[in-house]
């Protein structure tokens, strides 16, 4: 019986050396480092082929013809309500050069007025509120009833959107609604809906619910080759530039 032990015993360990012969004869290849960095983030874009995304919600940018009033704590003989003139720039009380505005949130504001009164006053606490400023909007071109800058009041989807604008015109292409959406500051995805079908009840899943400065463009023929991100200097090929 102990020799039948000590055979059984002898056995496992020559197997288990054996199998380590085998796993070492027959060797893996190398990854190369692409290889490994695909295998472990599949379909992950590789460069700079994709734009920086843009924020989830974003905090709102000052534009031209905002109305702000700016509040001193310990200097309200400085109080002052000012409106952003067409090229962005503000002329502020007790400053001698104007300045730019356009594109700020208003906590960016805030900071660069800080700094900019840091020379006239002593570490000065100032508050901003903006009592006018750009509604939410939507912009609907190409072959529909009304192109032009609509506002977005509450839940609107696409379709509902194109109604608004006054419907599809006869040469529309409806089965290629193009969505143009805010990616980054320069840059705008574009995603392409059906909206026939929505149109007839059908598939209204697919129909977007839209954002604030959506961009919808209905084609007159087929557009095919539509990249998936576009800089925001290229809608002037899509829209009218006054409704950009």
């Amino acid at each position: 019986m102990r020799k039948f032990s000590i055979l059984a015993a002898l056995f496992v360990v020559l197997g288990c050396a054996g199998s380590v012969c085998v796993a070492q004869s027959n060797p893996q290849p190398a990854l190369s480092a692409e290889q490994a960095n695909s295998s472990t983030i599949p379909n992950q874009p590789t460069g700079d082929s994709r734009p920086e995304l843009h924020k989830r919600n974003p905090r709102y940018r000052i534009e031209a013809d905002d109305i702000m009033e700016l509040s001193f704590r310990y200097t309200p003989e400085f109080d002052q309500e000012v409106t952003v003139q067409p090229d962005g720039f503000i002329q502020l009380k007790g400053l001698p050069d104007e300045v730019h505005v356009q594109g700020l949130t208003v906590p960016e504001l805030i900071v660069e007025l800080k700094k900019d009164y840091g020379n006239v006053l002593n570490d000065p606490v100032i508050s901003v509120v903006l009592r006018d400023f750009e509604k939410p909007y939507f912009i609907a071109g190409g072959q529909v009833g009304k192109p032009g800058k609509y506002d977005l009041r509450g839940d609107t989807t696409a379709g509902q959107a194109i109604a608004i604008a006054g419907g599809f015109s006869d040469y529309a292409k409806n089965k290629q609604v193009f969505l143009f959406r805010r990616y980054t500051n320069d840059t705008v995805e574009v995603k392409v809906y059906n909206l026939k079908n929505v149109m007839k009840g059908k598939n209204v899943e697919e129909d977007p619910m839209l954002q604030p400065g959506d961009m919808l463009f209905v084609p007159k023929t087929w557009m095919a080759n539509v990249d998936r991100f576009l800089p925001r200097t290229s809608l002037g090929t899509y829209f009218s530039p006054g409704l950009l």
